[in-house]
């Protein structure tokens, strides 16, 4: 371990020094895998000096950041990079930005704007939670396996504080969601959390299981909405609260603001969200959930053999950004996700690619970037094994997406479903029924498991991988626009 900290530390260094030294940085922030420099002139990095580096994956440019793909260590190279710097971590981490469409731009560049903002603010407001996410739905797979093996009874002690570990972060998932919105806009965190108090409130929540009303005009009721585990209602307060919180502070004297300001925004948003856009955008998460259950339902083998063929490509662009708020909502809607099981199976795929290169392959290094990608994809993690070697060969990722298609197909046909966010290998214990535990579906989720990282493997080992082959330059990784700044 101190040999390794001692190679991030020089790996740190060498980073910084070809980004253009510590003048040329303002801030540095990370994702799960890169680091996301933000620099005072874009001109000065060696690019090709870094993408030489042992330990750098690729580089990627976009938005005003500079991005430096490092993988699943990038956690403890960022505090090594930061510990050479003379910068706080305290600085805003959203401050990258699209360009803004000129005035004489087309529609269509207005509209693409307009829809990426908006994808980068329901994106920012999930991501950051997913992990926690997929850990509480493993702890409810768990928990069910307890139960049904009568390790533990569902009138027990242990039951009531795991089953709160495990439905804390869904039952509070409007205060997060707020929160996390709320940074993203630059807006009021903590104000905004209150909100998301108010409408998850026992009172609330009661009056709601009792399909008691709000009020009512006629014939017309406004009724009480569950708002636990939903998502897109406190996006929308968390813009009602910015908007309402800037325009009072151009008004109310700044002497009574820290106490007016709050009663006034607490009143008013709380309101709008009870009566009006909460149920309303409640309504519409149900209609998308229920709508991607149509069209599994009109023929789940074809939905899930294309949607795995072609989801890695989607990652490659950066589209599947727009995507995992969706199955995100499957989750706290229904409880489960059968887009989410296409993914999965989309994952154990280029692991299987990976796997099946570093195998077969003599060379030293491709060895290791192979195993290191299909370890990381058995995580859960695919971006090492797709830059690190299969678009780099190429071959190895179209075996990847036609194992994943086989798995779609096998999933459809079986209906395989799962309950937690994180699939590939470290996820299996998503596929365990929470109500009724080890069931068939989680045996069919191994068998598809199996048979797609098979079939990946034997495709590459066999015709998508030999030493003869020339590695591609690494693709630069496309942006999140979680990370985007449009107020700039």
């Amino acid at each position: 371990m101190k040999n390794k900290r001692l190679d991030y530390h020089t790996l740190a260094g060498q980073i910084i020094e070809r980004v253009g030294g510590d003048d040329n940085i303002v801030n540095v922030i990370h994702c799960v895998t890169r680091l996301r420099f933000y620099l005072k002139d874009p001109a000065l990095p060696d690019t090709e000096g870094i993408k030489a580096l042992e330990g750098v994956m690729g580089v990627a440019e976009a938005g005003g950041q500079y991005q430096v793909v490092v993988g699943p260590a990038v956690d403890d190279i960022h505090k090594e990079v930061m510990a050479q710097l003379s910068i706080s971590e305290d600085q805003p981490a959203d401050r990258e930005q699209f360009a803004k469409p000129s005035e004489d731009s087309s529609i269509m560049d207005k509209v693409g704007y307009q829809f990426n903002k908006l994808i980068g603010i329901i994106t920012g407001s999930v991501m950051p939670i997913i992990n926690i996410l997929a850990a509480a739905g493993i702890i409810k797979g768990l928990l069910a396996v307890l139960t049904s093996t009568n390790i533990i009874t569902d009138t027990g002690t242990a039951y009531l504080i795991i089953n709160a570990m495990a439905d804390a972060v869904f039952y509070f998932l409007p205060v997060l969601i707020g929160f996390n919105a709320a940074r993203r806009m630059n807006g009021n965190p903590v104000l905004t959390a209150v909100i998301g108090g108010v409408i998850i409130h026992p009172t609330v929540l009661e009056a709601a299981n009792g399909d008691m009303n709000i009020f009512a005009i006629g014939n017309f009721a406004f009724p009480f909405v569950a708002y636990t585990y939903s998502i897109f209602p406190m996006i929308l307060a968390a813009w009602l609260v910015k908007k309402l919180e800037d325009w009072m502070k151009t008004w109310v004297s700044a002497y009574i603001q820290a106490i007016f300001i709050p009663i006034v925004i607490i009143g008013v948003v709380s309101a709008i969200t009870l009566i009006i856009t909460g149920p309303v955008l409640v309504g519409f998460s149900t209609a998308l959930a229920n709508g991607l259950q149509a069209m599994l339902d009109f023929n789940a083998p074809l939905f899930g053999a294309v949607i795995a063929a072609f989801y890695q490509l989607l990652v490659i662009f950066g589209l599947h950004w727009g995507i995992v708020p969706v199955y995100v909502n499957d989750f706290a809607t229904l409880g489960y996700s059968y887009l989410s099981v296409m993914v999965s199976f989309t994952i154990v795929g280029q692991a299987g690619a990976a796997l099946g290169v570093a195998v077969k392959s003599k060379k030293a290094e491709v060895k290791e970037l192979g195993y290191a990608g299909a370890f990381s994809a058995f995580c859960g993690i695919t971006e090492p094994a797709i830059y690190g070697i299969n678009l780099r060969f190429r071959r190895p990722f179209i075996c990847a997406s036609i194992a994943s298609a086989v798995g779609g197909l096998l999933a459809g046909i079986l209906g395989v479903n799962m309950w937690s966010i994180i699939g590939s290998l470290i996820g299996l214990p998503s596929f365990i029924d929470p109500e009724n535990g080890i069931t068939a579906n989680f045996w069919y989720a191994i068998l598809t498991t199996f048979i797609t990282l098979t079939l990946a493997f034997g495709l590459t080992y066999i015709w998508g991988y030999n030493d003869k082959m020339e590695m591609y330059k690494k693709r630069e990784k496309p942006k999140n626009p979680a990370k985007a700044d449009f107020n700039r």
